[in-house]
């Protein structure tokens, strides 16, 4: 039977969140933005394609029963990224533009794909997020403080649960099709799309938000090849010359770090990898302890603006 916990926790958003809720690196906030938009709708499509393959899945109890956990979970993660994205449309109505679109991208997909590519798809897709995030909690000090407590908390709750529940759709995948080269095969497709969806979104930000409200352009943040531009920019030497491009999404985060979890995602690709052995953050287990002994984890972490600093 599967370990996971379905917390239900009662986030809360209106119009006062800022766009760019993370003044200190407006880069890093702004893409914490656009994975609200693509959060929803992938969800969405996490959520179709559990129920097409039903009856592959309720073969085997203990599959079945990860599957029914991981979509408790994933549920939970649509439903609070959704309040957080209509703070943000109420300031910007236009910016219902970004759920429409990836919504519509997903349900082409779906139409388009066999129950297999997307099993593959999301097995691709969620082998990545143990090594970004890990690297993103273990930097979380300078990443997330000074930014908005609310949207703060959110992400670091989202990206925690999302290492927990880091072998899902991998046992979930491999039941379906049990060809681990399946997978593989699928890789370019699998983030040919994401970067499409991702780029729609970017698009929408640049055309709907003033710039003053979000202090730089989305489409040359999340353009495809920002790991490499990052990379381009640590060379030896480049410290002595303007960097190029927009400002850097990871610019706190240690060089090595970099290196280690670029590595950890090209790993993530392979046909025998297994996210239950990859390294993960110390601060999870704090999270989750915190959440066990009833701390609100609505206000975790970030700046509550008159009441004060709330990191941990």
């Amino acid at each position: 039977m599967t370990d996971l916990v379905v917390r239900k926790i009662a986030w809360e958003f209106d119009e006062s969140v800022p766009f760019n809720w993370q003044p200190q690196n407006p880069a890093f906030g702004l893409f914490c933005n656009a994975f609200t938009f693509i959060a929803v709708p992938f969800e969405r499509y996490i959520v179709s394609v559990v129920r097409r393959a039903e009856g592959k899945l309720s073969d085997d109890p203990t599959v079945a029963s990860e599957a029914d956990a991981f979509l408790r979970q994933e549920a939970q993660h649509a439903s609070a990224h959704r309040k957080h994205m209509l703070a943000l449309v109420a300031r910007y109505p236009e910016l219902e533009r970004c759920y429409e679109d990836a919504c519509a991208a997903y349900d082409r997909l779906l139409d388009e794909q066999p129950v297999e590519f997307h099993a593959a798809y999301i097995a691709n897709l969620e082998a990545t997020f143990t090594p970004l995030f890990k690297v993103l909690l273990d930097n979380r000090d300078s990443l997330f403080t000074g930014g908005d407590w609310r949207v703060a908390s959110l992400m670091m709750w989202h990206f925690v649960e999302e290492i927990e529940h880091r072998s899902s759709g991998l046992i979930l995948c491999r039941h379906i099709n049990p060809d681990p080269w399946y997978r593989v095969k699928h890789i370019k497709g699998t983030f040919s799309h994401v970067g499409s969806v991702m780029e729609e979104i970017a698009t929408t930000f640049d055309a709907v938000v003033p710039f003053d409200d979000r202090g730089l352009s989305a489409v040359e943040l999340l353009s495809k090849g920002f790991f490499t531009r990052e990379f381009r920019n640590r060379l030896p030497g480049r410290k002595r010359r303007p960097r190029t491009g927009p400002p850097s999404l990871f610019g706190p985060v240690p060089t090595m770090q970099l290196v280690t979890m670029a590595w950890r995602l090209a790993l993530s690709q392979t046909p025998r990898h297994d996210p239950a052995d990859q390294p993960l953050p110390d601060w999870a287990d704090t999270w989750m302890r915190e959440y066990d002994r009833g701390t609100d984890m609505t206000k975790f972490f970030g700046f509550s603006g008159s009441a004060g600093t709330a990191e941990r």
